[in-house]
């Protein structure tokens, strides 16, 4: 199951261990979910042919899950041929910790393309895993023993999602809140360690669109924001009262990306052909202002990150691929369609982008034009390329089907 390809021992004894310049990475597109890794000391270029594999596993079998990373461990799900869904934990170096089976997964039914989809968050010691029939499982990061589960369908009355639930829940002190997408329960917030329910939003009962929450912090208010059905909404973390909703309808009601946020103001995306809008928040965080809308940036589900005033991502309309808008006003500053559809992220203000060709490329922020700096081709695993990288602790995790590969893609010292 496992392949590990590690630096000689001659090459360790000569050089010294690399300082840490890195951080965690516990939930799906960053600590904070907006895909910014907080990283330092990493690598401006790569070698030809890529970064160097640290280590690369097989036998996760299908799942577009992110790794996540944390407490000296790393972590993913896959589907065996059973439909049966697993968690798997790893060491740093690539050795196996556990493997736990959780439940069913999804096969292919459908429109729904078969594997496990959301990605597992962590906090305090806990691994929360929600799978494609809504079905929230809580899991003990120590040993990997399944302490609960829960079903949020049957709590919220919701309708099984067409293409499967697929969400990195939001863990707020104690609560753990989720998107069912149920009558009056759209959102939902559960005790962590109880599993009872803590609030719903009543009054709002559009279905889940496959979008994992954010906190924000505006002024001295926190916020809940994510994508439903039909739009953006944004509710009080303490009560789940609705604050605001603001519509923005597309052909699927498919709304995978995390808004961003800076500076007061939100902008969210949701494919399809809709493009997307930057809203201005009140102060009070209560109400928001339409700002401006744009149609040129419009990823079905590849994400979105802001770097220096600017918003990249990839254009699924128009073959515009990689695209830089303007923070302030949604201009196109300009686009790349070599870089076709991917998944976008940041780390040590450098880009990095999953494409669904398999081709992944460093590319150096810049207002003025795009500037690719280094790529090069996942050669493991099968099927889609749809699951989002993650940075931690000077690694680069790829995920592809069956495969977790780990680069280094830390500067070394001298």
């Amino acid at each position: 199951m496992r392949t590990i390809v590690l630096l000689s021992m001659l090459a360790a004894i000569i050089a010294p261990p690399a300082p840490v310049h890195g951080a965690d990475s516990p939930r799906f597109r960053g600590p904070a979910g907006d895909g910014i890794f907080p990283e330092t000391g990493l690598l401006k270029k790569w070698p030809e042919g890529g970064p160097k594999l640290a280590w690369s596993v097989t036998g996760l079998g299908q799942g577009f899950s992110s790794a996540v990373v944390a407490g000296g461990a790393v972590y993913v799900t896959g589907m065996d041929n059973q439909n049966q869904g697993h968690l798997f934990a790893f060491d740093l170096d690539g050795s196996p910790r556990w493997r736990t089976p959780y439940g069913p997964e999804m096969g292919r039914t459908g429109p729904a393309v078969a594997g496990t989809r959301g990605t597992p968050c962590l906090s305090n010691g806990q691994i929360f895993v929600m799978s494609g029939f809504a079905k929230l499982y809580l899991i003990e990061a120590k040993t990997g023993q399944v302490l609960k589960s829960i079903d949020l369908l049957e709590l919220s009355g919701a309708k099984q999602a067409k293409f499967g639930f697929a969400e990195c829940v939001l863990v707020d002190g104690r609560k753990v809140i989720c998107t069912p997408g149920g009558p009056d329960a759209s959102l939902m917030a559960l005790d962590k360690d109880t599993g009872e329910k803590i609030w719903q939003t009543n009054g709002l009962s559009q279905q889940s669109a496959y979008c994992s929450a954010r906190l924000i912090r505006h002024g001295n208010r926190h916020l809940v924001v994510t994508m439903v059905e039909k739009g953006i909404v944004a509710l009080d973390p303490e009560t789940g009262n609705v604050l605001w909703q603001h519509e923005q309808l597309n052909r699927f009601g498919v709304r995978p990306s995390p808004p961003l946020y800076a500076a007061g103001s939100i902008y969210f995306c949701a494919g399809g052909g809709s493009g997307g809008i930057q809203l201005a928040l009140a102060d009070d965080g209560a109400s928001v202002t339409e700002k401006w809308t744009d149609k040129n940036l419009d990823p079905q589900m590849h994400g979105t990150v802001l770097v220096d005033g600017c918003i990249y991502g990839t254009a699924q309309s128009a073959n515009r691929g990689l695209v830089c808008l303007d923070w302030n006003t949604g201009k196109m500053l300009w686009n790349a369609p070599a870089v076709k559809m991917a998944a976008v992220v940041s780390a040590d203000d450098m880009l990095y982008t999953y494409g669904e060709d398999g081709t992944v490329r460093l590319v150096k922020p810049s207002r003025e034009a795009f500037t690719p700096v280094s790529r090069f081709t996942v050669t493991q695993g099968e099927a889609q390329h749809w699951a989002h990288p993650t940075i931690a602790n000077g690694r680069l995790y790829i995920r592809h089907g069956d495969a977790l590969m780990a680069y280094d893609i830390k500067t070394p010292t001298r």
